[in-house]
């Protein structure tokens, strides 16, 4: 079958591998229909990671069940599904607590596990014409028959939990203001999960011109952090009070105003200076424990100078770590049924697998617009 395969830093080719086959009475066999690169996935691209050559990237997928292992109980071929990019089992201590990007089961002595990624386990990503699901009745999330929706469900294998995960982590309520850092997919859904919990005003901060105009088509506030410090230009707008709440949707390889290098805690300090004493953060933003290329040696070892005396001095709370997509996914789906949400606003591109070398390397720039790529590997 054909796959996305990771050759180098800045490199991806579309290859033959081996297609994936039951191997475990839990597994079933996916069609992959649509496969979305993620801002994560360019961490590898860049050569961000110890992501070695030969890895088949892609941890946001969905698509039809082609083949069920004896022991799948709820799922048959045919069925449509979307899969969180957590790979999960569905009993250890974490995945029971709802804790399922935290799974202890699949990826031992580590605590997670995600298709196509670096670290994260041995499971083979979905950037594929097919894909493997172990603990296929826990991990596939069913969804109606036909092609209706595709856009927006693929998008809740990541990205919309995940913004919706950071509102979360911040406990965005209705009548809040919001903060988010970072106009990128993740950053667009978790502003567009804030409208949709009630926030009467957000605000999103980036530079790019195309990131900060859908921030507006859908109702927030667009900041860019080119024109000015965007603390001081939210203050303006909050009666130099701040927002309750804040966001980080960027994560390590946070820029400079002017965007002419890295400085990694750069939005972590700009939260602390934008959200009002005893508010909240939520950061779904990646930070890793080790980065090949950081700016300084001490970033390199996960090691970031934060204002960690002002954020004690304002009380402010925060919240960490990567999206338990399954305490979300069956709740967002039945909004994007229902017509109460519609996240697909955010993709900009929909193209065939074998043009994922040029969308990455387009993404990755962003260049021609390029806001969210979905693939599409077989009808």
């Amino acid at each position: 079958m054909k796959a996305v395969v990771y050759k180098g830093p800045f490199e991806v080719a579309v290859e033959e591998v081996t297609k994936p086959k039951v191997q475990h009475p839990n597994d079933v066999i996916v069609r992959v229909t649509s496969t979305a690169i993620c801002g994560s996935d360019l961490h590898m691209y860049e050569g961000r990671t110890a992501a070695e050559p030969g890895i088949v990237f892609g941890h946001e997928n969905m698509g039809i069940v082609e083949d069920t292992g004896e022991g799948v109980t709820s799922l048959k071929r045919g069925d449509r599904v979307v899969m969180p990019f957590n790979v999960a089992c569905g009993f250890c201590k974490n995945c029971v607590a709802d804790f399922t990007g935290f799974c202890l089961t699949v990826n031992p002595g580590f605590a997670g596990g995600a298709y196509g990624y670096v670290a994260m386990g041995p499971w083979t990503g979905g950037q594929a014409e097919y894909l493997r699901v172990p603990y296929a009745d826990f991990n596939c999330l069913k969804l109606p028959e036909g092609k209706e929706h595709e856009s927006d469900f693929i998008l809740l294998a990541d990205i919309f939990p995940t913004g919706y995960h950071g509102c979360e982590l911040a406990q965005v309520t209705p009548g809040d203001s919001v903060a988010v850092y970072g106009g990128g997919p993740v950053g667009l859904m978790a502003a567009y999960s804030a409208l949709l919990r009630g926030a009467k005003k957000v605000f999103v901060v980036d530079r790019v011109l195309e990131r900060l105009q859908k921030a507006q088509e859908i109702g927030a506030v667009p900041i860019n952090f080119a024109e000015g410090n965007p603390v001081e230009q939210i203050k303006e707008q909050t009666d130099g009070e701040g927002t309750d709440k804040g966001v980080d949707a960027v994560g390590y390889q946070a820029h400079t105003p002017s965007a002419d290098r890295e400085e990694p805690a750069t939005v972590l300090n700009s939260l602390v200076g934008t959200v009002r004493p005893t508010g909240m953060l939520g950061i779904p933003g990646l930070y890793v424990p080790a980065d090949p290329g950081g700016p300084d040696e001490n970033s390199q070892r996960g090691m970031l100078l934060v204002s960690i005396g002002k954020l004690f001095e304002k009380g402010l709370r925060l919240g960490t770590g990567q999206c338990n997509v399954k305490r979300y996914n069956r709740q967002l789906r039945d909004m994007i049924i229902e017509g109460r949400a519609r996240p697909s606003f955010v993709v900009s591109h929909e193209l065939p697998l074998d043009q994922a070398p040029s969308a990455y390397d387009k993404f990755d720039k962003r260049v021609e617009g390029y806001t969210k790529v979905v693939l599409h590997p077989q009808s």
